[in-house]
């Protein structure tokens, strides 16, 4: 069953935490798509994902239209359709989502900034959306300096 996780940024900064969500849904096995609302943003995500990670000093991924995305492990969409085998969808500063493409894939993870209201009011209807279509919703807020649950439904 599909699930949507808000991630409520106050401390972190949009790529940290984009790279901590595919090192997590990449340790479960699971292929990714991260979809950024235009070019400018992708192509960040893409150097700072090069930066970002663990012991290696970037996490694995590529920018989609090339000739392998099928074999990337996290595939960083500008827009666009979801690419089929991915089982996690991360939605990045603004990205939107339908909610029958959110059905289709284990977890979305939207990612939002908290001090911006714009984008609060976005991840406050996407919740309404979601919830409506009967996808079960988590919200997480790193309020305290560390990820917390505040609330599921």
């Amino acid at each position: 069953m599909a699930e949507a996780f808000f991630y409520h940024l106050t401390h972190s900064r949009p790529e940290a935490a984009i790279a901590m969500l595919i090192e997590k849904s990449l340790a479960r096995g699971w292929r990714v798509a991260v979809r950024a609302p235009d070019d400018g943003v992708a192509e960040a995500l893409d150097r700072a994902l090069w930066l970002q990670g663990g012991d290696d000093g970037f996490v694995p991924h590529g920018r989609a239209g090339g000739p392998h995305d099928a074999d990337q492990p996290a595939l960083i969409l500008a827009g666009g359709a979801l690419p089929e085998g991915r089982a996690c969808l991360i939605l990045a500063e603004g990205a939107g989502a339908d909610p029958s493409e959110v059905a289709g894939v284990a977890r979305a993870c939207l990612v939002f900034d908290g001090a911006d209201p714009a984008a609060l009011e976005a991840a406050r209807g996407a919740w309404r959306r979601l919830r409506a279509a009967g996808i079960e919703t988590q919200y997480w807020t790193e309020t305290s300096g560390r990820w917390e649950r505040r609330h599921a439904g």
